[in-house]
């Protein structure tokens, strides 16, 4: 029976807005997005369905705990065992966790992105290359405006109110800290093309390994 290799597991975490999505995008991109599962843990968001829609709106979603991460480390280790997941899809315009699901196949390459993937040890573990996007806060906040308004529903008064109440706050306690476990940042996150051609580089050589060492 072949042997398939060990799937390389990147994690790309850092700041609301900071450009995660855009590093992701361009590895995809590069790399191939055929060799690729794509996690992102914005999907793992607990469903908060159950209470009133003013006080989801309320709700710290930039705290740990706001995110299912221990089901996020589950689809993780299972896609390692080169076994399908079935990835939550979640409404960000209702706060609340559809009753969809998108299959999500395993691949030699697993990404997984998003602000606080670096703060939960158990799922932190399961990285082997952990690369933190690096943005000035003034960028970031803006990026997150625009997108909360044409993406998400939100009004200005909403984005500004929750970007000071827990954005920021959650941002230097448990984002910025958690930047000292990344192998690689990245200023500037996907406007930075020598550090992500660098950062692909690395990629195809250590996949080129995992292929060479199976077989």
């Amino acid at each position: 029976m072949e042997q398939r290799p060990k799937p390389l597991v990147i994690a790309i975490a850092g700041g609301s807005g900071s450009g995660k999505t855009t590093v992701a995008s361009q590895i995809l991109k590069q790399v191939g997005s055929d060799r690729i599962a794509y996690l992102p843990h914005d999907a793992y968001y607990r469903d908060l369905k159950d209470l009133p829609l003013n006080q989801r709106a309320e709700a710290n979603f930039d705290h740990p705990d706001s995110l299912e991460s221990s089901l996020l480390t589950e689809h993780v280790r299972a896609l390692k065992r080169w076994e399908p997941v079935d990835l939550p899809i979640y409404d960000f315009t209702i706060h609340a966790r559809t009753d969809r699901t998108r299959r999500v196949e395993a691949s030699a390459v697993i990404i997984v992105e998003g602000i606080l993937i670096f703060a939960e040890p158990e799922l932190r573990a399961e990285f082997d290359v952990k690369i933190y996007v690096d943005t000035d806060s003034d960028l970031r906040f803006i990026r997150r405006l625009q997108r909360d308004i044409s993406e998400r529903g939100r009004t200005t008064e909403s984005v500004i109110h929750q970007y000071l109440t827990t954005v920021r706050p959650m941002h230097m306690d448990f984002v910025e800290p958690s930047k000292r476990y990344a192998d690689v940042i990245i200023p500037e996150g996907g406007f930075n093309t020598v550090a992500l051609d660098m950062v692909i580089s690395r990629i195809e050589s250590l996949l080129q390994q995992n292929t060479l060492s199976s077989q």
